[in-house]
């Protein structure tokens, strides 16, 4: 029965989730200098792979949330603290994502774990490392669980395990709970940016015709998928997209230790994003809530040296479940 009870306790202010979620974009100051390697994929696209190294013989993939990238606060505090811990790091800067605009007309979506698949195939063909391991935060958690499971059967063995963090496991449901009024500013700031790329892809692409009216107007992730998302990569409609995207199904089919950890209350999550169940019914697939830490927060007070919760997290199963070696 993998289910953890969590030993995360913030000061007062951090128990609020909206401050926790957004303390850690707005006002924490985390940098890092990567080596960055273009990828050219089958489709003839690219990807940009930022890597953080040590000299190690364990690879930790990072891949971030929603709109961000490798600058993205969560995924530079884990890869400063592993790469103390003497593991090499690299992220995954998904389509789009990495400052400059990808060269087709289809960027990312939850669901798209055959560009996970690419990065893992040529971490393992072109790179010699005994041990890697997958970390996804939001988004980019539920393509680390989906990737996972859905590769159950066929998964290297130099992949150890993964570890994913505020996931909306469950698409349509947390489409539902973000488009909330407790969320109103966190949806406005995604929707601008992904209305902007939409525009942009319109204009390099006149073959996709877009309804500009219809996208200025746009006030649900469900409007846009109907614009974009639908046409763009093929499925039937929104709905299509939320079953075939959402990694809950698969948490049943993973093979490998796999951690994730969701906040009580971060207000992006419904209650279908806390697999109690999926859980307790596995041997690898291990389910940590905690009662704060907002969404990729986890942040405990406002003293940088004590907020490192979630990378000790991270460092911690690392260790005892997937059993790798750190410093």
């Amino acid at each position: 029965m993998p289910v953890f009870t969590s030993d995360f306790t913030p000061t007062f202010l951090f128990k609020s989730g909206h401050f926790n979620t957004i303390y850690r974009s707005v006002f924490t100051k985390e940098h890092c200098n990567y080596q960055r390697k273009r990828i050219t994929t089958w489709d003839k696209d690219f990807i940009d792979l930022d890597f953080s190294l040590v000299s190690s013989k364990t690879l930790v993939l990072l891949i971030h949330g929603l709109e961000g990238s490798s600058q993205s606060k969560y995924i530079v505090s884990t890869t400063k603290h592993l790469n103390t811990k003497g593991l090499d790091t690299v992220c995954f800067n998904l389509r789009g994502c990495s400052g400059q605009d990808n060269l087709l007309l289809g960027t990312y979506h939850s669901g798209k774990t055959e560009d996970v698949d690419f990065v893992v195939k040529h971490l393992l063909d072109h790179y010699d490392y005994e041990n890697i391991i997958l970390i996804g935060f939001s988004l980019g958690g539920n393509l680390t669980l989906k990737y996972i499971g859905e590769q159950s059967e066929n998964i290297s063995s130099k992949i150890k395990g993964g570890i994913t963090v505020s996931v909306p496991i469950d698409i349509a449901s947390g489409e539902f709970e973000l488009e909330k009024l407790k969320n109103k500013l966190y949806l406005e700031r995604f929707l601008k940016s992904m209305k902007i790329k939409i525009l942009e892809k319109a204009a390099k692409f006149p073959e996709f015709h877009v309804d500009k009216d219809l996208l200025a107007k746009a006030t649900r992730f469900k409007h846009l998928e109907n614009l974009y998302t639908v046409p763009v990569f093929g499925f039937k409609s929104p709905e299509d997209y939320w079953e075939k995207a959402s990694a809950k199904p698969y948490l049943s089919k993973i093979k490998i230790p796999t951690l994730l950890i969701n906040s009580k209350d971060d207000t992006f999550l419904s209650d279908k994003c806390f697999p109690f169940e999926e859980a307790n019914n596995s041997k690898n697939f291990f389910f940590e809530t905690t009662n704060y830490g907002g969404h990729c927060g986890f942040i405990s007070s406002f003293y940088n040296a004590k907020n490192n919760w979630l990378e000790l997290r991270i460092e911690r199963f690392i260790k005892q479940n997937i059993q790798i070696n750190l410093l």
